[in-house]
């Protein structure tokens, strides 16, 4: 059954899809073709696996969409690592000792092992970017809860440039961390500087607009509700079109570790 659009049942148009899946390298899953998945825990809740193993990723995303009285009973596990940012929506989040109610742009991150209870905190459905990685410890440090909310924060002009806004949401300079979850914003005709090639892989959820995005050196067009895997060394760019709102998206990225050999 389709996610985001319930587009079931006879087509009048041709069967076509703008998903392009390299295994290990870079996907592009586009919200058109989503479906739903039956997951233990997830009670009253449509969610999508997007990112995970299967496609190369050294963690999972999901995309979540929290009906009244939608919960899930415990996301994580020993030595999982989890934050989940809100698109739209109210959603509770329980550790068992202390709750917190995130509005949109908020998010909270649990670290290893501590296990995050879920709820759905108003009538209408709240939508929610779930993602859970294991922890790789570093001796001397620890992560520790954070809990936020973006619209609270003046975005940071990316590499200089003032239509290019990154927001942060863990601590940059804490070896406790070994991942970050950020949002980068792109004003329509703004783009990266430059065409990237790095170690850290990415999982990235777009929240608004449209653009061209570079995957390995070749350009596809992506808009709101598109997914993005890009592994290790996998060349990329963005650059944003349209009108009226930026190209926006969610995305992790491993950090702070040495590479195991």
């Amino acid at each position: 059954m389709g996610y985001k659009n319930n587009r079931v049942g006879y087509q009048e148009a041709l069967l076509n899809s703008r998903s392009v899946i390299k295994k290990d390298n870079f996907a592009l899953i586009p919200h058109d073709g989503l479906v739903k998945n039956t997951i233990p825990g997830f009670e009253n809740v449509d969610v999508s696996i997007l990112g995970s193993p299967r496609l190369g990723a050294g963690f999972v995303d999901y995309i979540a969409t929290f009906q009244k009285g939608g919960k899930h009973t415990g996301f994580g596990g020993e030595g999982i690592e989890t934050l989940v940012y809100v698109i739209a929506g109210k959603l509770e989040v329980t550790d068992g000792k202390e709750t917190d109610v995130l509005e949109a742009g908020g998010y909270a991150y649990y670290p290893a092992s501590v296990i995050m209870k879920l709820q759905n905190a108003q009538d209408d459905p709240t939508e929610v970017f779930m993602y859970k990685k294991r922890y790789q410890p570093l001796e001397g440090h620890e992560a520790h809860k954070i809990v936020g909310n973006k619209n609270d924060r003046a975005g940071i002009e990316y590499e200089g440039m003032k239509d290019v806004l990154l927001w942060d949401f863990l601590p940059t300079d804490d070896l406790g961390f070994d991942m970050n979850v950020h949002i980068l914003s792109f004003e329509p005709g703004a783009s990266h500087a430059y065409v990237e090639t790095h170690y850290q892989e990415h999982g990235a959820y777009l929240i608004s607009g449209q653009g061209m995005y570079n995957l390995d050196n070749e350009w596809y067009p992506v808009e709101k509700g598109d997914y993005l895997f890009m592994g290790s060394y996998s060349p990329q760019a963005a650059y944003a079109v349209g009108r009226g709102e930026p190209l926006a998206y969610v995305y992790s990225k491993d950090a702070n570790r040495d590479p195991e050999i």
